[in-house]
C-alpha cells in the first residue's frame, strides 16, 4: 500500500491537544500510535487529546509515565501510554514487557517509538512532533497499512473543517 500522510501544524498546547482528541476519536481496540519527536515536542500533550478522544474523563490527569513505563487509562477501551526513553536495549523493552500492550488489548500508545520500530504492528499509526517555535508544533501523520490509512484520512478530515 502506498503510504498516507497528513501534516498538520498547531500554534498552542490547546491545539496539540484539540489534534490528539481527533485522532482519539478515531481510534479503536488494538490500534498503535507511535509517536516520535525530542524531550518538549508536545507528545504528552498529543496524548492528552488522544485520551479525551477515547473517552477518558476529562478531570483524570494524563502523565509522561517515564518513570512507570506504562500508564493505564479507561475510556471507550483501556488506553495504554507508554514511554520507552529511559530504556536502554531491544532486550531491556522485551524485558519489560512493552510488546505486550502493542499487540494485545485496548489501545497503545508509545513515546519514543522510534528507537525499535522492528517491534512496531504494521497497522501502526506514526506520528512525528517538531518543534516550529516555543508553541508552535509541525505534527506529521503516517501510515502505509489500511486501517493506519483510514484513521490518517478521518484526522484529516475532521481537522479541515
Amino acid at each position: 500500500m502506498t503510504p498516507v500522510e497528513f501534516v498538520a501544524i498547531t500554534k498552542s498546547d490547546q491545539e496539540t491537544i484539540e489534534l490528539g482528541y481527533k485522532l482519539g476519536r478515531c481510534l479503536a481496540q488494538g490500534d498503535v500510535v507511535a509517536l516520535v519527536g525530542e524531550l518538549g515536542s508536545g507528545k504528552t500533550w498529543l496524548t492528552k487529546g488522544i485520551a479525551r478522544g477515547v473517552g477518558v474523563a476529562p478531570d483524570t490527569v494524563i502523565t509522561s509515565p517515564t518513570f512507570a513505563l506504562v500508564n493505564e487509562y479507561q475510556g471507550k477501551t483501556t488506553l495504554f501510554h507508554m514511554d520507552v526513553y529511559r530504556l536502554s536495549s531491544l532486550a531491556e523493552f522485551l524485558s519489560a514487557g512493552i510488546e505486550d500492550y502493542l499487540y494485545g488489548e485496548g489501545i497503545a500508545v508509545l513515546e519514543w517509538a522510534d528507537r525499535w520500530p522492528e517491534v512496531l504492528p504494521e497497522q501502526t499509526i506514526r506520528v512525528e512532533l517538531f518543534i516550529l517555535d516555543d508553541r508552535s508544533r509541525r505534527i506529521s501523520l503516517s501510515g502505509d497499512h489500511a486501517r493506519a490509512a483510514v484513521i490518517i484520512q478521518a484526522v484529516k478530515k475532521s481537522w479541515l473543517v
